[in-house]
């Protein structure tokens, strides 16, 4: 077995960590930046430390903003809806639901899920400052946005017994039959929550 020089032993190494990135996908992204221009690699350098320095998260609602920010664009826009939350897991959740371009509302990103597995428990996601948020007035409704997992679900059944007492609004996202999806593809749970979630024609 040939012995790569260290340095890119240890960019390999690095990109392993990466979530989707096998060792076949490590190394061929390894002597790609090896064989690019010198301006890409110097490029791609400052583009990960300035990640690390220059971004932060938003003192209300959690989702990333610019580290010399206090509060996010969507938290600084009167012109959205205050007193409507919509409940995400992450950061990338925001992005997802922004490009529907059919919410005017806020966010809460949780920064995770509830998961025994995983030691994940309610005390190391945002749910303090989200029940702080309810408990502060001004919410009618709160929009949990988890995704359809067990741990998805798992958590949005917390959040729905902590958020109860407060009286606001609690509704879950729609679930079922993709748009252009066949009946005959779809799987049992999928179709038991079409049926359930139906709708007047």
């Amino acid at each position: 077995m040939a012995i790569l020089p260290a340095p890119l032993q240890d960019l390999i190494n690095a990109l392993e960590r990466l979530p989707g990135i096998g060792p076949k996908t490590a190394s061929r992204l390894a002597f790609f930046l090896l064989r690019a221009p010198d301006d890409l690699s110097q490029q791609l350098a400052e583009a990960l430390q300035q990640l690390k320095q220059a971004t932060g998260f938003c003192n209300i609602c959690h989702n990333i903003t610019l580290s010399s920010q206090q509060e996010c664009e969507i938290c600084a826009n009167d012109q959205r809806d205050a007193s409507l939350i919509c409940v995400v897991e992450e950061p990338s959740d925001v992005l997802a639901i922004e490009r529907t371009d059919g919410f005017q509302g806020r966010y809460h990103v949780l920064q995770g899920v509830i998961s025994p597995i995983e030691g994940v428990g309610p005390d190391d996601l945002k749910v303090k400052s989200l029940i702080k948020r309810v408990a502060d007035g001004g919410i009618k409704e709160v929009i949990i946005a988890t995704n359809p997992s067990m741990e998805g679900d798992a958590t949005a059944l917390y959040l729905r017994r902590q958020l109860a007492p407060y009286g606001v609004r609690i509704t879950r996202l729609a679930r079922g039959l993709p748009v252009g999806g066949d009946l005959e593809y779809a799987d049992q749970n999928t179709l038991l929550r079409a049926l359930a979630g139906r709708q007047e024609l």
